[in-house]
């Protein structure tokens, strides 16, 4: 399949958002297959597909509401059987959150995004953890939020969830490298797509406010962050072979991305069953 991926497809989930859709047209570039998932924006995902193909690659949709765990079920098998495995799941869907404090929260927003984005998240991790196992391993790579260290005014009910996918990911580095599977999280930042879009529309965002964060975070266009100097996508291919957990930082500065790798010393265990011993073997 090239230098960058086996054979096989990358599945999208959140491929029809804005970052998502960059995501797809460069996975196709660098030679792999995709599979792009959305919930209801089909044209949007059709748009991505005529992308995706257009840079010579192949590319399938499929609809899909990942809080039901037998409709992801349904859209990784679809996946499976257009283009024989999945090599990697990338993890960008989300809903599109009301820009409010903490104490503003109601209960139906807080369980919208926790079921969406985290139960979201675990279906998608629970359905192609065993087709992983059973080819010789795989890569998930979270989307994430440069608020997991930096707490963004009023973004917290796209911030917290998250957080717990951050632990998942940890979670499943440790757990799963033995098994030749990776698991690592791109905290991104603000960019001229989806949520921040919308938002605008909705008159969330004064000059004000988005003077400051562009001032110090990316805030440019999805593009940027895939197709720059250091692009997303051979950074997700580097991910993929890396044994330790990351998190990945993008931001501007000085007109230009800069990446900053945050190592995580990570710990994997596995029980040998002739011996029951527990081996451990830190990576460098």
């Amino acid at each position: 399949m090239g230098e960058n991926f086996p054979n096989g497809a990358a599945i999208i989930f959140g491929g029809s958002g804005g970052i998502g859709q960059s995501v797809a047209v460069e996975f196709a570039n660098a030679g792999s297959a995709v599979a792009i998932c959305y919930r209801s924006n089909q044209n949007a995902a059709q748009e991505t597909a005529q992308l995706v193909e257009r840079a010579n690659g192949r590319a399938s949709i499929h609809q899909v509401d990942v809080r039901d765990r037998g409709a992801v079920q349904s859209a990784f098998d679809a996946a499976i059987s257009a283009h024989g495995r999945v090599h990697t799941v990338v993890w960008g869907a989300g809903p599109v959150v009301a820009q409010v404090s903490v104490a503003a929260w109601t209960s139906e927003q807080f369980r919208d995004s926790i079921e969406i984005e985290v139960f979201g998240f675990f279906n998608a991790t629970g359905t192609a953890l065993p087709h992983f196992h059973a080819n010789g391993g795989g890569s998930f790579v979270h989307l994430g939020s440069a608020g997991h260290d930096w707490w963004p005014h009023l973004d917290g009910l796209s911030v917290a969830p998250k957080a717990c996918n951050e632990a998942l990911i940890k979670g499943i580095a440790k757990e799963e490298g033995v098994h030749e599977i990776r698991a690592n999280s791109i905290l991104v930042g603000v960019i001229d797509a989806g949520q921040f879009t919308l938002g605008q529309k909705e008159g969330y965002f004064d000059e004000a406010w988005e003077a400051a964060v562009k001032a110090m975070l990316a805030a440019g266009a999805p593009q940027e962050y895939v197709s720059a100097d250091l692009p997303l996508i051979k950074l997700i291919g580097e991910l993929t072979r890396r044994k330790d957990v990351s998190q990945i930082y993008i931001r501007k500065g000085d007109f230009a991305l800069r990446l900053e790798k945050q190592a995580i010393r990570s710990t994997v265990e596995t029980m040998m069953p002739s011996n029951s011993k527990i081996l451990r073997s830190r990576p460098k």
